[in-house]
């Protein structure tokens, strides 16, 4: 296993090596030039996928063309992250009509499961307390089929059976398991469920780094959907094994949930940043979690504060924890929930709750605010082609290979999503049959002057709001580059009160990558914050595309932390 990036980070910073030219004295971390292209680019966390992406694009095929291909392919390469048996979101950047476009690809949950019947289910001999993470009670309709032919209907170019042929060909030849992905492999806890070793653990065990792995049940589904469209999966054969494959192991979703299921297209979000318009989805993901934060975060100086100052890096972490408390509280579907988003969203809002963080001391605990009410796992990946469209788009599981229910013959895996609903009465995200679950998975867009600038991601579960928010100040704030401000050290808070009726106790933990100094650590627990240490695969995983217009070229990113490449031409 190579070193990871957090131990580079780590060297290069006892060593006192800067890196570019243009990044001020005193910034020294890890990172690598950009990537430049004047026709098209292609982002991912695999470059197989990237590979198959930017094929597409030199066919002549779209954008959503490109990102559909990259999505099938990563699938198949990065199957614990993401999926045919998870959900969808993006957002897109249409040249022709000059505006964003987003896509909400998410499951519901099923029709014949009331609350009271979930909460008579068993674990361990005893009633349900909350839905047990893996199995068949967490499945929820998959949404990303039903995204990728809603995103081709509107903006594709080639056919389907076009953009998934290089899915279908790695899947039936195999492919050599990269390096992180057979990392993340192996720390899969879900081998128990059923049908999952057949397919994911062919030797009877995880494929190691550079073994070649095959999957033609996949290769074959794919085939199908290629051949006879969206109705293959949620109205044929292969509903109807999800549906007899989940009753035979206890679960509620039907064929009938599948056949149901539709994607809702839907107008992204926004707020205004220091002269960018940074665009996120609404409920039922957790998109304005970054909005609110930003709000909070507008009204201190971070520039003069410094990247890895104690003072920037404590304000960032209360600004979450209060962005996380409004979280936990409203997000939710907002078709069984009256939602005051505009109100969460409003400078007025951002700046009462900015005078709840006190300048030198870690708050343990707070509320939830009181807006006025008017009437994992994951994957991200971005695309831009020669017309202009720029596509934003995030797919998961959820956890490690979701449910782990694997039904035979189909070659994926089912998501989790279910396990994000509370089982508390009278909290908005609780759960009902038919509703779909709090929503982790968010893509991004940044304009400027009503013109596309950005479109990037973070992967990576709670993570991705503190990913977002970083990534912005690092790129507005403190004047780094695409490609720096995805490779700059990360700060994670871990223990926000949740959407599933957990509560913060005690202010949470904060974790910060290698490559802080130690005196800021020293300074932070002076403050009262408990530091703690995570995985570098906890910090999430970017890609990002920035479209320079004074030169007419796109500018590709594509961090470290993952196998990823970010290609172009």
């Amino acid at each position: 296993m190579k070193s990871s990036w957090g131990v580079v980070a780590a060297w290069m910073l006892c060593a006192g090596i800067g890196f570019t030219q243009n990044r001020p004295v005193g910034r020294a971390f890890a990172t690598r030039s950009e990537i430049l292209a004047q026709h098209a680019m292609a982002c991912t966390s695999q470059p197989l996928a990237t590979q198959a992406a930017l094929e597409i694009l030199r066919r002549g095929g779209s954008a959503v063309d490109a990102a559909i291909a990259a999505n099938a392919v990563l699938g198949l390469v990065e199957p614990m992250n993401c999926g045919m048996g998870g959900d969808l979101f993006a957002i897109v950047w249409d040249a022709a009509s000059h505006r964003l476009h987003g896509l909400n690809a998410s499951g519901r949950s099923p029709a014949s499961l009331s609350l009271a019947i979930l909460k008579q289910q068993q674990a361990n001999g005893k009633p349900l307390a909350t839905i047990p993470e893996r199995g068949p009670l967490t499945v929820s309709v998959p949404g990303c089929v039903d995204g990728w032919f809603e995103l081709h209907r509107k903006f594709g170019k080639l056919p389907m059976p076009e953009v998934l042929a290089a899915a279908i060909r790695y899947a039936r030849e195999g492919f050599p398991v990269t390096e992180v992905i057979a990392a993340d492999w192996a720390t899969g806890s879900v081998s128990n469920q059923p049908g999952f070793q057949a397919v994911y653990w062919p030797k009877g065990r995880p494929p190691q780094k550079g073994e070649l792995f095959r999957n033609p049940d996949l290769a074959a589904t794919m085939e199908q959907l290629a051949k006879s469209g969206r109705d293959a999966f949620y109205r044929g054969e292969v509903a109807q094994r999800i549906g007899s494959f989940l009753k035979e192991q206890g679960g509620f979703l039907a064929a009938a949930d599948l056949a149901a299921h539709k994607s809702q297209w839907v107008d992204p979000v926004s707020i205004n940043y220091r002269g960018y318009d940074v665009w996120e989805l609404p409920p039922n993901t957790q998109g304005i979690a970054v909005l609110q934060m930003l709000n909070i975060l507008e009204g201190y100086d971070l520039k003069t504060m410094g990247f890895g100052s104690r003072a920037y890096i404590h304000r960032l972490v209360e600004a979450k924890k209060l962005a996380y408390e409004d979280r936990a509280k409203f997000y939710a579907d907002p078709d069984f929930n009256r939602i005051p988003l505009r109100q969460l969203i409003s400078k007025s809002y951002g700046a009462q709750r900015r005078t709840e963080i006190a300048s030198e001391r870690a708050g343990l605990a707070f509320g939830a605010g009181h807006p006025r009410l008017e009437q994992g796992d994951t994957i991200y990946l971005t695309t831009a082609d020669e017309q202009g469209n720029m596509v934003s788009l995030i797919q998961s599981l959820y956890l490690g290979f979701g449910s782990g229910v694997t039904p035979v013959g189909l070659g994926f895996a089912l998501q989790n999503r279910g396990a994000l609903f509370s089982l508390n009465d009278g909290e908005m995200n609780v759960y009902a049959p038919g509703k779909r679950p709090f929503h982790t998975i968010i893509p991004a867009f940044i304009t400027r002057n009503g013109q596309p600038f950005i479109s990037f991601g973070v992967m990576g579960g709670a993570m991705q709001p503190q990913g977002h928010v970083q990534i912005i100040v690092n790129l507005i704030d403190f004047g780094m580059n695409l490609q720096e401000a995805g490779d700059a050290p990360r700060v994670q808070h871990t223990g926000s009160s949740e959407p599933t009726g957990v509560a913060m106790k005690e202010g949470g933990v904060v974790n910060l990558e290698f490559g802080f100094a130690p005196e800021v650590e020293r300074d932070l627990l002076g403050m009262g914050h408990k530091l703690g240490r995570a995985a570098a695969s906890s910090f999430g995983g970017y890609q990002a595309i920035l479209f320079d217009a004074t030169n007419r070229v796109y500018v590709g990113a594509s961090e470290s932390r993952k196998d990823g490449q970010a290609a172009g031409y």
